[in-house]
């Protein structure tokens, strides 16, 4: 007998919450917070827009409606990664 799992894999990550201070983010067993000072993309875009992510590779988010890339290494370590959109 040959099984074989039906579709493709796909990582599940989602907005879980936005507030005044910046968006929380879920990724597998990660909760990520992204501050707006140093996420200037999110402050003030719609929240339809902002809750539209994907995760094309693991550890690697697009808000295709932004057109913002991050990956979880500038979410945990944004003293890293200084360049900031103005």
């Amino acid at each position: 007998m040959n099984s074989q799992a039906l579709g493709k894999l796909t990582s599940v990550v989602e907005v879980t919450n936005v507030s005044s201070h910046g968006v929380w983010l879920l990724a597998g067993d990660k909760e990520l917070f992204m501050p707006y000072e140093d996420f200037p993309w999110f402050k003030d875009a719609p929240i339809g827009k902002i809750l539209n992510v994907e995760e094309p590779t693991p550890g690697h988010f697009y808000w295709p409606d932004l057109d913002v890339d991050l990956g979880i290494e500038s979410i945990e370590h944004p003293e890293r990664f200084p360049l900031k959109a103005k």
